[in-house]
């Protein structure tokens, strides 16, 4: 028999600390469940594949301070340096660095007009050598060639007449069409600029790791004719270390009108752009530790407060012939019964939390399984919890009924 009857009695006379131990239950899953959520979440951002081949790439940057400085004449002289070095795959001049946080966006438009809504997407200036150096693939179309390649001067809004863009940003563009043949369609920047969609690259991430288009990229066939700029180099595998010095070295001493700096590898950029998602993980994790040991030693302090109020109620109980087990499924019983409580009112709490963090901070929507997941995991640290004072409990003997204090 589960005697549900006695263990209700047995809580109502002691509800307080039942209620607030089913509180804390619901607290308790309330934030558990949505830590989990949101860190699944996180954790899937920073999965996502950029496209390139992080391990193996790094870059820096120039910047010229001499007033007769010439860029044009530099970057030809500096790129052939770099990709003549034993171990370098390739190394191009670039505007923005992919997942770095920083970068150039633009809209492109379907149709011309002051009137038409542009669709976003990062702007990455490259040489005929982009795809290789980011290490993408062109899966329709052409890739750029020498001849494609104009220069870029400060404060100039024209755009050249030809773009590579990503599947996703096809996709994004002519979501009705298959994105093969989007290679030779016309868009528009600026409103009314006519460009050339020349062909379609894989995978490639724009410089912002929170933007929900981050797939949507072009490349650009420009050079930049400017006083800063950055090299990406592409290195064989396992060389990346080994040559960053050198290329920066390389770069310091082969022109004194310039300073060379923050050079730095994909990876630690990676790292540093994803450091706020990794350090949010860190805190829930440590925040979902702490309240389920707090809730665990609630339920323990309750239950033992129980057994030692209930000792010579125990003792008759057993003289009248219950059995350590009866007395053990008791407590555990009485545990479950207010966990239950506890879960179901965290499940509402759970979801109320939700749709709250939906509407403020435009979040998506909790995987609905993951609700009796905390709800089952609860009740398991609830039983474990209590099996400590149950057991003690059992343990009584029935002498202590004969005892007077």
């Amino acid at each position: 028999m589960w005697e549900i009857g006695p263990i209700f009695r047995a809580m109502m006379r002691n509800k307080v600390g039942a209620a607030l131990i089913a509180v804390q239950i619901a607290v308790t899953m309330t934030i558990i469940v949505n830590s989990i959520f949101i860190i699944s979440e996180r954790k899937d951002l920073m999965a996502r594949e950029s496209g390139m081949d992080e391990a193996n790439s790094f870059y820096l940057t120039s910047y010229s301070f001499a007033p007769e400085f010439n860029t044009k004449v530099t970057v030809k002289e500096d790129l052939e340096m770099i990709r003549q070095l034993p171990g370098v795959v390739d190394a191009m001049q670039v505007n923005a660095i992919p997942i770095s946080g920083g970068g150039w966006s633009m809209g492109l438009q379907t149709e011309p007009g002051d009137d038409i809504d542009g669709t976003g997407v990062a702007v990455y200036m490259v040489d005929e050598h982009g795809t290789r150096t980011f290490d993408v693939e062109v899966i329709a179309g052409e890739d750029f060639k020498p001849t494609d390649i104009e220069w870029r001067e400060r404060g100039q809004n024209h755009w050249p007449a030809q773009i590579l863009i990503t599947k996703a940003m096809a996709q994004s563009l002519f979501p009705d069409d298959p994105w093969q043949s989007v290679v030779g369609k016309t868009v528009y920047i600026n409103r009314n600029e006519a460009i050339i969609i020349k062909g379609i690259i894989d995978k490639l991430q724009a410089p912002w790791i929170g933007w929900d288009k981050v797939e949507n990229v072009m490349l650009v066939p420009q050079y930049l004719d400017f006083n800063s700029y950055r090299y990406f180099i592409r290195t064989e595998a396992g060389r990346r270390d080994e040559l960053m010095p050198k290329v920066e070295e390389l770069l310091a001493t082969s022109n004194k009108g310039r300073i060379i700096r923050s050079m730095r590898s994909i990876e630690e950029t990676r790292e540093r752009s994803y450091r706020q998602h990794s350090a949010m993980i860190n805190i829930l994790s440590t925040v979902m530790v702490i309240l389920t040991i707090v809730t665990a030693l609630g339920i323990v302090g309750l239950a033992s407060f129980s057994v030692n109020r209930r000792k010579k109620q125990i003792g008759t109980r057993r003289a009248l012939g219950a059995s350590q087990g009866d007395i053990l499924r008791y407590f555990m019983l009485e545990n479950f019964l207010i966990s239950s409580v506890g879960v179901v009112l965290g499940a509402a709490l759970t979801v109320g939390l939700n749709i709250w963090l939906v509407q403020a901070f435009s979040l998506n929507r909790i995987d609905w399984y993951l609700i009796p997941a905390g709800m089952v995991v609860l009740w398991i640290v609830g039983q474990i919890a209590v099996f400590g004072p149950a057991k003690r409990a059992a343990s009584i003997p029935p002498a202590l009924a004969t005892r007077t204090v």
